[in-house]
């Protein structure tokens, strides 16, 4: 039969799927329908189209040889005479479509490609060509002779679109393709044209045109893609291309199934310069966890994941550049600088992955180990390769956050990952390079690498930077711009300390030059406070000083701390030379050292000056000095030396008199310098300085110095002599001026003396001492100088002043001598009969002394006639003080006081002097005269409650009254005063029952009284207020005010005050009355009203007449001033003192007035009704209704519901509810509703809150119930779940949906699903159940707890079981699960799945814990495993494998695999199973073992379950190997003839040594020059002795039983270490390479155990060196080609030890 035509074809489609001139398809308008919905609504984008013609393009399939490429034009040109202003075609030379594509695009989900992941197919959707209509009404496909198109609108045939194929035979034709295609060869296979619809074409013109050139990155087939706009002017067309151009440096890494490559890709267009930037590509495959699999996915069993990193910047033509591809770019730009691609399920729009996806999880977690193993790659893979070449590598770190947070923890895992990885270059100022972890490695800061630079140019040697106790970063790579990456990997600058280690051991600072040794100052003051304080360098050796002996020294930071002032720097150049001369005089004194001169120079002119200094000084602590500072520190190190003392006042003089010190510094110096005294004592401490003895006036006038005690010194002689100093000569006279000018030495009367007394005026002074004393006083008081008080009143009360008295002359103080003209004091003398007046001796003195008026004022000699009278008065008080004053003397002072009163003498100085005595005797004993009263009539009352002093008129008698006016004169009260009154009340006076007099008296007195506190609380404190129930304390009694007084009778408990009892004048006191606590105001009676309102209410005592008087009270307040109080409102509402027909007692706002419209919800409430019967209240409480409603009783039924909602009581039976009951609470409840009282509310919904509703499931409270409505009838029925029962409720329930809501009633379908799911429980049909769970799946349910989570399995039992999650799982790939969990794939349709998985997180597969379990079980059953059940197990764990997996196995599995057979798999202990890594010892162990010995691997290897992963994984979880675990023993070689031969003989030669010193000098192993050469050094003392007799060992395998197997073998070489010695079978080379190569292993493993017996982990390194050296006979030209080719090399001093360990060689 003849193969059918293309055009046959598509017609035999046309008639038999789509019924075109047949009988029509009733499905094909839900098949158009359904192609309408996915195309439109799956993409969001208009350019989705082009990502999957790219995708096509790339699945498809391509002839060998054939270049894969894709080209689109888009040209004005209406070719397809469509009418559209643009079309686009696309060409594509793969091998075309095939019969069975055209059937695949003619369908919807039929795609060729599904399930074909593994053979490279991209494409994801199957959706493909048909996201073309998004952009065009009718796509056109020629292809393989195929030419058709297809339309969006509905085909009128058979009323389908998008999927009906036409035949086209022109519009367009194949020439005009071709033509517009304009390539000499012919068209490409296939052709896709596409008519622009008019509102895409500037769309895809734009995205078109911005084609992201690292499009074809990870494309395997298409290499290279163009765009192109053609026009009519071949001169305006436009070309842009892109292309793969070419890969190179291939290569594969077997050992972690990777592979790299270099990639170039180059990007232009016409007139275009062509981009080329290569790309890193690093890809490597990861087996896909189980964990991890998805249904789209599940033929998947390896990630392929690739990482590409950009040399330069990335190509992208203007366009944002994408950070994860799924083969093609998705719009995620993840901020990091290198590409990921893998094969990701994208979401619907291909715009982003799904980061919720267990797949691209799975995917994510594996990028970092690729990332490391990639990035490590690229940093190591060129030996050859400068340090500075690799910074950018360390580009491609990323540093920079992601947007997306699963991509941080990506980026995060890096950073983890690479902290435990060699990957940081270090400086070591040597040819090797290194490599340490970023925690081993530090940095440097900027300004050290260049201080570091110009000492090694000026001969510091840092060879030794490497043992300061860190590695340190490359100096090529430690630059500021590669900062984020240093922050990134965690890398920190090295601690303080290592630049202490680095300075001091090099001898840096000694070794430098002048400048640089500043720019290392320099370096520490600008990194001190930050870096350097508080460190060792502190203790470093560091700042320069010149000594004693002139020779520079060294000192650290901290003793230049501890000795502060130590070293010193001059604040100006022009004085160092100054300085230091005198310093070499002064001998260093104190320890004070200059920097040297050298260095003080050149810090003058250093550019960064005044950092160096002011660090100097702020934290080393070096002082900067002025000759003035350098003279304070001299002054105090005389340390009491009499000569430096001295020297220190030359060194004074001749600063001043060089210039360097000025006059005002010398001044201070000066004052605080040591001084010598006249005993040859050093001080410094003087408040004044005295001329010396034998030249003062002070002696004459003092006799000796009193002031030593003050501070006062005398200088010595040694001031009085000359001196020489420094090489400069001083003569007695310039020192003796300088001590006057600038010590300030002093002499009477100059001296400004200190707070002490002067000794010589106690006594008479000579007429020329009184005199000198007075000159001195004049002295002071011209200078304004203060005068001490000690000083001055030694002065006044000393007895040097000679005086004349009565008529006789003696001494007296100068505060009791008085200097008056003769008429005064006759007059004084006629006038006061008891007392003398002391009158200087002017025959003594002689005129001079009127000279000294104001010296004799300053020291107290009185002048005035008032003085003389206040002398007078003192005299006489001093008589009554001492209780001398008699009545006598009392008329004698008032007969005194008239004298001065009749002569109009002034009187106030005499009468000041006796006032303020108590000298006048009163009824309450001596009083000062103002404290006394000369009593009257007008003082009854107050006598009654004061204590006045009245005058004695007893003792006095009637004379006293002859003296009224004296007495006036003097302050004897006269006439009543209430002041008197309040200043003597008796606050300890009896007030009780008080007169009414009294009472008023001391009202005025509160009224006339500032301070009326005494007053108010005496009263206070006394019953002293007549009341209507008695005497009362004021603060219990209350003035009757007619119009609020009817509150004070509501109850009989208010004193009321007797007004009868004080009169109407009683009321005039209302303020004073307040004052002592009387209540007089409505407030303050409200107040105590409410009080005594709440006792009674307290104790339930209101009567019928106490609660109707109230309510009268209040109505007749009402609309008067004297309205209730808020307090007063508030303590009626809140007290409970209205009785209940509950017969307990509430507050009004707790209260109902009861009325007929509180029927009918009183069945279903208590409610708090008024007792209104005749024992209580009876009817008229109904009279006071609004009053009532004031004070808060609820009087109508709309404003009762906080009654109701307080009273309801909801019955025990539910069933004794009738449908009217419930109806009336809603109804209630709408009320409450509408008053929006939210707690209220809350309140209501609270107390009904129990079960009374009735369901189909019984009652239930209202939470617990649902309203089935018409949405729930396509889901459930009625009785699947608890819904309330409208057939006894009626359907009137279902208007009260609103009410039912606020009860808590499930009414909306989407939030049943915990109810629902509750009623599981009650469920066994499997129909039902599956009905809950579509519900549940379809509103996305989760359990809310553990107990919640149960899922049913049918057929166990007699309808099945419920079971837990966790004994479940959705698929069971192996089959190996059937009888430990629960297969839910096996009971359920595919769609639940996912629901299981997501509500009860249902594994998708057995865990890492079941497969223990499973193991558990077969270790149990003794029985063989198949083989296929062992691979799933093994492959399982390999896919698993971390370090959770090993430590899980570890613990769990006790037995593994062994062989058995071709039968089958058998387990075996652990212990007693073995890897065999030594095929020598397994061989001969075989032979003599009855049972399997060693572990089981698939033979051959699969992969997925690869042999070499198992034996990786067998010793990790505690299979040993069979080398370690054998024991060795050598045959005793007593008896054996031995011949000692040369080492060399066996190879033991320099080329030997060199190649181990070379292995371990490896950085890793940490081994000095010192412990190595130690190693080695054991080869060269051993003896070789040779035998022809085979060396025999003995290897014995324990086991756990207790058996031993025991082998023999024969041995060539065994090394006694301890014995030096060195047996070996003399090399038989006759047998071939077998016995040389045997030899050589031996004699390898032997060398390398004995060198390396404690670092075990490197033995076998060595050997493979060794046998190599061994092979080539140790040739030195070779060891040293063997040697490069593996990175290693010796040292210096390796190279010294071998020539003095082979000097002849």
């Amino acid at each position: 039969m003849m193969a059918m035509t293309p055009k046959d074809h598509i017609e035999e489609i046309r008639r038999k799927k789509f019924s075109i001139g047949g009988d029509p398809n009733p499905l094909t308008e839900d098949l158009h329908q359904a192609v309408k919905n996915l195309s439109a609504e799956l993409y969001a984008k208009d350019v989705h189209f082009l990502m999957e013609l790219i995708q096509n393009a790339e699945d498809n399939e391509y002839e060998e040889g054939v270049k894969p490429a894709l080209e689109f034009v888009i040209t004005s040109k209406d070719i397809t005479a469509s009418g559209a202003s643009a079309t686009l075609l696309i060409f594509n030379n793969e091998k075309g479509f095939s019969p069975k594509n055209i059937d695949s695009i003619c369908s919807v989900g039929r795609s060729t490609k599904k399930g074909n992941r593994k053979r490279g197919y991209i494409g994801e959707k199957g959706i493909g060509f048909k996201s073309v209509f998004l952009i065009t009404a009718q796509p056109y496909i020629f292809s393989n002779g195929y030419q058709i198109r297809f339309s969006e609108e509905p085909c009128l045939h058979c009323n389908v679109g998008y999927v009906v194929p036409e035949w086209v035979d022109e519009n367009p034709s194949l020439s005009v393709i071709k033509q517009i295609y304009g390539s000499g060869n012919g068209l490409p296979t296939t052709t896709i044209v596409l008519p622009l619809k008019p509102d895409k074409v500037k769309p895809v013109t734009q995205q078109l045109s911005s084609i992201h050139p690292e499009v074809l990155l990870f494309l395997s087939n298409i290499k290279q893609l163009s765009v192109r706009e053609d026009h009519e002017d071949p001169q305006c067309t436009s070309v842009s291309a892109i292309s793969i151009s070419r890969e190179t440096n291939f290569v594969t890494r077997k050992n972690i199934d990777a592979e790299s490559y270099l990639l170039y890709l180059s990007a232009g267009g016409k007139d275009e310069e062509v981009e080329e930037c290569s790309y890193h590509i690093w890809k490597q495959r990861f087996p896909v966890r189980e964990d991890c699999r998805v249904e789209r996915r599940m033929e998947v069993d390896e990630w392929v994941i690739t990482l590409a990193f950009p040399n330069g910047e990335r190509l992208h033509k203007g366009t944002s550049s994408p950070g994860i591809y799924a083969f093609l770019p998705t719009d995620m730009l993840t901020n990091f600088p290198f590409i990921i691609q893998a094969d990701f399920i994208l979401a619907s729009s291909r715009e982003t992955i799904r980061l919720d996806n267990a797949w691209n999880q799975g995917i994510l977690d594996c990028v970092p180990t690729a990332f490391v193993n990639a990035f490590i790659s690229l940093v190591k893979a060129i030996e050859d390769a400068p340090v500075s070449s690799l910074p950018p590598m360390f580009g491609f770190l990323p540093v920079n956050a992601s947007p997306y947070p699963s991509l941080n923890s990506v980026r995060d895992c890096i950073k983890q990952k690479l902290t435990d990885e060699s990957i940081i270059p270090c400086e070591s100022y040597t040819e090797q390079k290194i490599f340490q972890r970023p925690c081993e490695v530090g940095r440097l800061m900027p300004a050290f690498w260049d201080l570091l630079k110009r000492g090694r140019e000026q001969g510091v040697t840092l060879g030794n930077i490497l043992t300061h106790g860190s590695c340190i970063l490359s100096s090529a790579f430690d630059k500021e711009e590669y900062n984020e990456i240093f922050k990134f990997l965690g890398l920190k600058y090295v601690g303080y300390d290592w630049y202490a280690k680095c300075v001091q051991s090099s001898n840096f600072v000694m070794l430098i030059s002048e400048d640089l040794y500043l720019d290392l100052l320099l370096f520490l003051a600008e990194n001190w406070s930050s870096s350097f304080i508080n460190t060792s360098i502190m203790n470093v050796p560091l700042l320069k000083y010149v000594g004693v002996d002139g020779f520079v020294s060294l000192c650290s930071i901290s003793e230049s701390i501890r000795h502060p002032s130590m070293l010193l720097l001059s604040y100006d150049i022009n004085h160092v030379s100054w300085l230091i001369d005198w310093n070499k005089e002064f001998r260093c004194a104190g320890s004070q050292f200059f920097l040297p001169k050298s260095m003080q120079d050149l810090l003058w002119y250093h550019s960064k000056e005044n950092t160096i200094r002011n660090w100097l000084v702020s934290q080393a602590k070096v002082r900067c000095v002025h000759v003035n500072d350098y003279a304070h520190l001299l002054s105090k190190t005389s340390n009491g030396d009499r000569k430096s003392a001295v020297a220190y006042l030359h060194f004074l003089y001749h600063s001043l008199a060089g210039d360097f010190l000025s006059n005002k510094e010398v001044d201070r110096l000066c004052g605080s310098m040591p001084l010598v005294d006249n005993y040859g004592q050093v001080t410094t401490c003087r408040r004044g300085i005295l001329v010396p003895a034998n030249r003062s006036r002070w002696l004459q006038l003092i006799g000796s110095n009193p002031w030593r005690a003050q501070g006062f010194i005398e200088l010595g002689e040694d001031y009085l002599q000359s001196g020489n100093y420094a090489g400069l000569d001083t003569s007695e006279e310039e020192l003796v001026e300088f001590l006057k000018v600038h010590l300030a030495a002093q002499d009477i009367p100059d001296i400004s003396p200190p707070d002490a007394e002067i000794p010589s005026v106690n006594s008479l002074l000579t007429k020329k001492n009184a005199f000198l004393l007075l000159d001195w006083i004049r002295s002071l008081q011209r200078k304004g100088d203060f005068f001490p008080t000690r000083f001055l009143t030694s002065i006044k009360k000393g007895n040097w002043i000679k005086v004349s008295l009565g008529g006789s002359v003696g001494c007296r103080p100068p505060s009791q001598s008085f200097l008056l003209a003769s008429s005064w004091a006759d007059l004084l003398q006629n006038g006061s009969m008891l007392v003398d007046i002391p009158l200087i001796d002017q025959n003594y003195y002689g005129h001079r002394i009127n000279q000294y008026v104001e010296e004799l004022r300053k020291v107290g000699v009185m002048f005035e006639f008032g003085e003389a009278c206040q002398y007078i008065g003192q005299h006489l008080m001093s008589l009554a003080a001492s209780s001398n004053l008699t009545r006598g003397n009392v008329f004698s002072i008032l007969k005194f006081v008239r004298f001065l009163r009749d002569r109009v003498l002034p009187l106030d100085n005499f009468i000041n002097t006796i006032n303020g005595k108590r000298w006048l005797r009163t009824s309450q004993g001596y009083r000062k005269p103002q404290e006394s009263v000369l009593f009257d009539e007008d003082w009854r009352t107050a006598s009654q409650i004061c204590d006045i002093p009245f005058l004695d008129e007893e003792y006095y008698g009637e004379e006293i009254n002859c003296y009224r006016t004296e007495l006036q004169l003097l302050g004897v009260v006269f006439g009543f005063s209430y002041q008197h009154v309040i200043h003597n009340f008796k606050v300890s006076a009896n007030l009780t029952s008080l007169t009414a007099e009294a009472l008023l008296l001391l009202l005025q007195c509160i009224g006339n009284s500032e301070t009326s506190d005494k007053f108010v609380n005496a009263l206070k404190g006394n019953k002293c207020m007549k009341t209507n129930m008695g005497f009362k304390s004021p603060s219990e009694c209350y003035l009757f005010d007619p119009e609020w007084g009817c509150l004070l009778q509501v109850f009989n408990s208010f004193p009321i005050i007797d007004e009868n009892f004080y009169g109407p004048r009683i009321l005039s006191f209302k303020n004073k009355l307040t004052q002592i606590g009387v209540l007089v105001q409505f407030d303050e009676a409200t107040t105590a009203f409410a009080s005594v309102f709440r006792r009674q209410a307290a104790s339930q005592s209101l009567n019928k007449d106490n609660v109707l008087s109230l309510l009268s009270c209040y109505r007749k307040l009402k609309g008067t001033r004297f309205l209730f109080p808020l307090d007063l409102n508030k303590c009626i509402r809140g007290a409970k003192w209205l009785r209940t027909r509950l017969g307990d007692y509430r507050s009004p706002e707790e209260c109902v007035l009861y009325g007929t419209e509180w029927e009918p919800i009183s069945s279903v409430a208590l409610l708090p009704f008024i007792d209104d019967s005749a024992d209580r209240y009876g009817r008229s409480i109904h009279e006071y209704k609004e009053e009532l409603k004031n004070f808060g009783v609820v009087v109508s039924f709309h404003k009762g519901v906080k009654a109701v909602a307080a009273g309801v009581r909801l019955p025990e039976d539910p069933s004794s509810m009738t449908p009217a009951s419930a109806y009336s609470l809603l109804e209630c409840l709408k009320n409450l509703d509408h008053q929006q009282n939210k707690d209220l509310l809350c309140t209501f919904l609270n107390k009904i809150d129990k079960a009374w509703i009735k369901t189909t499931a019984g009652y239930r409270s209202p939470k617990q119930c649902l309203l089935f409505g018409s949405d729930w009838e396509s889901i459930l029925q009625q009785e699947d779940a608890p819904f309330i029962d409208e057939k006894f409720y009626g359907s009137n329930i279902a208007s009260y949906q609103n009410q039912l809501n606020l009860l808590g009633v499930v009414v909306d379908i989407k939030n049943g699903c915990q109810l629902v799911a509750s009623s599981l429980d009650f469920h066994t049909d499997f129909s039902t159940i599956t009905r809950i769970y579509n519900y549940l799946d379809r509103f996305n349910w989760k359990p809310d707890s553990e107990g919640a989570k149960k899922i049913w399995i049918p057929g166990r039992g007699k309808d099945g079981e419920w079971v837990s999650p966790e004994d479940c799982v959705l698929h069971d790939r192996h089959g190996l699960f059937g009888f430990q969990l629960n297969i839910l794939e096996k009971h359920y349709e595919k769609n639940l799945l996912s629901f299981f998985s997501s509500a009860f997180e249902v594994r998708a597969n057995p865990s890492l814990d079941d497969y223990c379990k499973l193991w558990k079980l077969w270790e149990d059953s003794n029985c063989k495993l198949t083989k296929a059940d062992c691979c799933a197990f093994w492959g399982f764990i390999v896919k698993q494998w971390s370090s959770k997996t090993k430590e899980v196995l570890l613990e769990k599995l006790s037995k593994v695999p062994v062989y058995s057979g071709s039968d089958g798999v058998v387990l075996f202990d652990k212990h007693d199973v073995f890897i065999a890594d030594d095929l020598y010892l397994k061989d001969h162990f075989e032979k003599f073992s009855s049972r399997p010995l060693f572990v089981w691997y698939p033979q051959p290897s699969l992969q997925y379950l690869p042999k070499a992963k198992l034996l990786e994984i067998y010793p990790q979880i505690g299979v040993r190997t069979l080398s370690e675990s054998v024991t060795k023993e050598f045959s005793v070689l007593d008896g054996v003839p031995l011949e000692e031969v040369n080492p060399k003989e066996i190879f033991i030669s320099r080329g030997l040594f060199k190649l181990i010193l070379g292995f371990l000098a490896n950085a890793s192993l940490q081994l000095d020059a010192e412990r190595r050469h130690e190693a080695v050094r054991c080869l060269l003392n051993m003896t070789v002795l040779q035998t022809r007799e085979p060396i025999n060992v003995g290897y014995s395998l324990s086991l756990s039983s207790g058996e031993i197997l025991d082998v023999k073998t024969s041995r060539m070489i065994r090394w006694e270490r301890p014995n030096s010695k060195f047996f070996l079978q003399k090399l038989d080379k006759s047998p071939g390479h077998k016995n040389v190569l045997e030899y050589a292993t031996y004699f390898a493993e032997v060398v390398s155990e004995g060198i390396l017996w404690e670092k075990e982990d490197y033995v076998h390194q060595l050997a493979d060196l060794i046998k190599l050296g061994f092979i080539m006979e140790f040739d030195e030209a070779a060891i040293g080609f063997l040697m490069k080719t593996k990175n290693l090399e010796i040292f210096l001093e390796d190279e010294e030890f071998l020539s003095s360990a082979f000097p002849s060689e």
